[in-house]
């Protein structure tokens, strides 16, 4: 099988509008998810899990998120690392802006020199 390179421009990428409080612009593999979203001060994203490992940078704002029974606040500049299977829900503290990766199942992030 030959494997293709593929180039995306966010600018490209049409803005999903979810809700009048979340908007976002996803890019996605066959096993794994890179998505920009949008947050306005008081969004909540209902209470989910995923299949894999998911990654929230907050480049901007602050989401407090309750992870598995735990509170955590992300703030700018902060990445909150959700285990797979772990049930979560988020409220945006501020108008916030993400980038959030969902790893493919069985993926384990973690940090390297």
């Amino acid at each position: 099988m030959t494997r293709r390179v593929i180039l995306y421009r966010w600018d490209d990428i049409p803005l999903d509008k979810v809700t009048e409080m979340v908007a976002r612009k996803t890019v996605q593999s066959d096993d794994s998810r890179l998505t920009q979203a949008y947050f306005k001060k008081g969004a909540v994203v209902p209470l989910h899990a995923h299949d894999g490992a998911l990654m929230v940078y907050v480049l901007q704002g602050a989401i407090r998120s309750r992870v598995d029974g735990e509170d955590v606040t992300t703030r700018e500049g902060e990445v909150l690392v959700i285990p797979a299977g772990a049930p979560h829900q988020t409220e945006s503290l501020d108008d916030s802006f993400v980038l959030a990766f969902l790893a493919p199942a069985g993926e384990r992030p973690s940090v390297r020199p």
